[in-house]
């Protein structure tokens, strides 16, 4: 503290002081003459002016016990500078007539304008994923090469040679599909081979990774043992033709065994990260993608089997597409605001049309049981409906990490449910509820 300052108690002491024996008038109370700051002289020789410090100010230095013309901090300065009087402490303001408001109510509505979830600088609150169109292709061929690779096994154990020729040779180009879009989305092949250094059973994508590169080579047996009729009777290649059947087999319910775990871990691995709509439908994509496997798998059974062997084909239709509606179902109501990205924009017209060619599938693959064209329409549109589901999916998923919304309500909800209050159902952004 400088020397040449008195503390602010010595100071409130004196002021206290003076005011007991001076009186409220002297200091700028009621009737007083209390100056604040420079004053403009009203005329004469010094018009326009500004007063020096003691025009405004006491023999001490002090503005409130300042007077002069101009001063106008009480009634008796407003009156001596030509101003309106002030009006009394004690008298409570006037206010204006009110806002008229509802019917039945008087007095001001307050209404809060509904709120935009937006965030800092314009940018979502969640990253949504860097994923492009090929790995919505890369859920679609791995599902398919499993339900392959299931009806293949199925034409196996029930000697229709069609059945299984046709599930081997689809499940080969299938998985083979799939793995090109995912080294494609990983940039670089080599990245693909670091993920099998380490084996994590709570990691989706480390047991999605191994899950494949089982799948993969077993189904690429299975496939080329189907070429061992063409091959020649003498010689190595002869040696090759006699062993290549029953590795075929084997390798084939390999493939089988390690189908399911290929065609669901893809609906964990969405439903593990934090993408709202996908995070919250985990009970339902693994179960929707299976479906959508089998169909797709019975797909291929419809089109290239003649109807005669196309009943495993058929009954595998009805279960996957029964387990698809059912997931789709429930994805689309039981998720509250999250299931609104499956039913609006591309996701929700994709998925309707996903719907209405399961059921077509279905429906053509049950009445046309001798038809062999009806039996491929079917096929088609079961393919087809697999194709618009895992889009869906897709795309619903992203749509929901895009806008806040579907960030911040649901956490809120969750909150006020800790809290042991009832959810707000006005809507997000909407205001005080007035009775």
């Amino acid at each position: 503290m400088s020397p040449d300052r008195a503390p602010v108690g010595a100071l409130f002491r004196r002021f206290r002081e003076r005011l007991a024996t001076e009186g409220p008038d002297r200091l700028g109370g009621p009737g007083g003459h209390a100056g604040h700051g420079p004053k403009v002289s009203g005329g004469g020789a010094n018009a326009g002016q500004v007063a020096g410090p003691l025009a405004g100010e006491g023999v001490n230095g002090s503005r409130a016990t300042g007077t002069g013309a101009g001063v106008a901090r009480t009634g008796a300065g407003a009156a001596e500078a030509g101003l309106p009087p002030l009006p009394p402490r004690d008298v409570e303001p006037v206010v204006g007539p009110r806002r008229r408001g509802r019917k039945g109510g008087g007095g001001e509505q307050l209404n809060v304008p509904p709120a935009e979830f937006t965030s800092y600088y314009g940018r979502p609150i969640l990253k949504a994923p860097v994923w492009k169109w090929d790995i919505a292709a890369y859920l679609f061929t791995g599902g398919l090469a499993a339900g392959s690779s299931l009806l293949a096994a199925g034409g196996q154990l029930t000697g229709r040679a069609a059945l299984r020729r046709a599930g081997r040779i689809t499940s080969l180009a299938a998985v083979s599909a799939s793995a090109y879009f995912l080294i494609n989305d990983l940039g670089k092949p080599s990245r693909f081979h670091h993920m099998l250094r380490v084996a994590k059973l709570t990691s989706p994508m480390s047991v999605g990774t191994w899950v494949l590169s089982a799948f993969g080579p077993a189904a690429g047996v299975a496939a080329v043992a189907e070429a061992a009729p063409w091959l020649p009777e003498r010689g190595v290649l002869g040696l090759a033709r006699r062993v290549l059947p029953p590795v075929g087999h084997a390798a084939g319910l390999v493939a089988a065994v390690t189908a399911p775990a290929l065609a669901t871990y893809t609906g964990v691995l969405l439903a593990d990260t934090a993408v709202p709509s996908w995070h919250g439908a985990y009970p339902e994509l693994p179960t929707i993608f299976a479906g959508s496997a089998l169909a797709s798998g019975a797909g291929v059974g419809l089109i290239a089997a003649p109807p005669a062997q196309a009943g495993p084909a058929r009954r595998l239709a009805v279960a996957g597409a029964a387990l698809e509606l059912w997931g789709s179902h429930r994805v689309e109501t039981r998720l509250g605001l999250l299931s609104e990205p499956y039913t609006v924009g591309s996701a929700g017209r994709l998925l309707r049309a996903g719907r209405a060619l399961t059921a077509a599938g279905v429906a053509g693959a049950l009445v046309g049981r001798r038809s062999r064209a009806l039996s491929a329409l079917s096929g088609g549109a079961l393919l087809a409906a697999a194709v618009c589901t895992r889009f869906g999916i897709f795309h619903g998923g992203i749509a929901s990490a895009k806008d806040p919304k579907y960030t911040v309500v649901p956490q809120r909800e969750r909150a006020r449910q800790q809290e042991g209050q009832t959810p707000d159902d006005s809507g997000p952004g909407a205001g005080p509820k007035l009775e």
